[in-house]
């Protein structure tokens, strides 16, 4: 399987299915909510909270292969969403956390 995927893993079967990406330390307190919502959905989740940029916590979540990036801001906290990136497609725009989860089951569920 690791030949195969060449270790970019689909998303139902990859070790760690979402990284949360604080942009800065006063988003840590929302990002370890939506941690705790989207492992009360069985989803494997992570949060980079490091003191680094945050072009180069993307790039290393990219380089780990992790299948979704959700990147949390001023906007995101204020509007209640989620900013998307996928690993292959890139940005996906900001959802609500609710239509999130309910994109990602679906991808787990058709095993897409």
């Amino acid at each position: 399987m690791i030949e195969h995927y060449a270790g970019a893993f689909p998303v139902w079967l990859s070790p760690v299915q979402v990284a949360l990406v604080p942009i800065n330390p006063e988003h840590a307190a929302y990002a370890v909510r939506i941690k705790e919502d989207l492992q009360k959905q069985d989803l494997r989740v992570i949060i980079d909270d490091r003191n680094e940029s945050l072009g180069k916590k993307i790039r290393e979540a990219t380089l780990k292969k992790i299948p979704y990036l959700l990147v949390l801001g001023d906007k995101e906290v204020s509007g209640q969403t989620v900013a998307i990136r996928k690993r292959v497609e890139g940005d996906q725009g900001s959802k609500t956390l609710d239509e999130f989860i309910c994109q990602i089951k679906e991808e787990i569920k058709n095993k897409s």
